[in-house]
């Protein structure tokens, strides 16, 4: 039997809002978030800081994104700054950003922006069955812009912020 996805590119639901399905693999330079906190690891593979988002020329085109460029990608669940990474591997309409990242808001808020690019930010909060409770990372949508202003610090590395009480 079937059963219709709650988000589905290239023309399921949800796909007019947030054109863009986001893959949020395995990382190729780290295994899950470990070494994510290796500063001069990252600085191997990190894009003005920030964890890449791969895409399509034409996505970037379409969106006036140059590779290098700070973009931010956002959906209804919540919003990160990535580094654009342009290569013919990826479709249009198909962006990447490898799961693992670490989690940086930029405040406590509720839908904060992630200054460092944590693609759990994006995805639903949903087991994918009864059974399995696997992640439905796969089943993403979103949209993304150049990133204009001044970039916020990353907030990811560093330890647990103090508070005075």
């Amino acid at each position: 039997m079937w059963m219709e996805k709650l988000e589905r590119s290239h023309g399921g639901p949800g796909s007019d809002k947030y054109p863009l399905w986001l893959q949020s693999c395995h990382p190729d330079h780290r295994l899950h978030s470990q070494m994510c906190e290796a500063d001069d690891y990252r600085k191997t593979y990190a894009v003005q800081g920030r964890e890449p988002i791969y895409m399509s020329p034409e996505d970037a085109s379409a969106r006036g994104i140059k590779d290098g460029d700070l973009v931010r990608v956002y959906n209804d669940r919540g919003q990160l700054l990535a580094g654009a990474r342009i290569s013919e591997d990826y479709p249009p309409g198909v962006v990447r950003i490898h799961e693992g990242a670490w989690y940086g808001p930029i405040d406590a808020s509720i839908g904060a922006l992630d200054t460092y690019g944590d693609p759990n930010t994006l995805t639903m909060d949903l087991g994918s069955s009864k059974l399995a409770q696997a992640t439905s990372a796969n089943t993403c949508l979103v949209e993304m812009e150049l990133f204009t202003g001044e970039a916020p610090a990353v907030t990811a590395f560093g330890g647990p912020a103090e508070v005075e009480t």
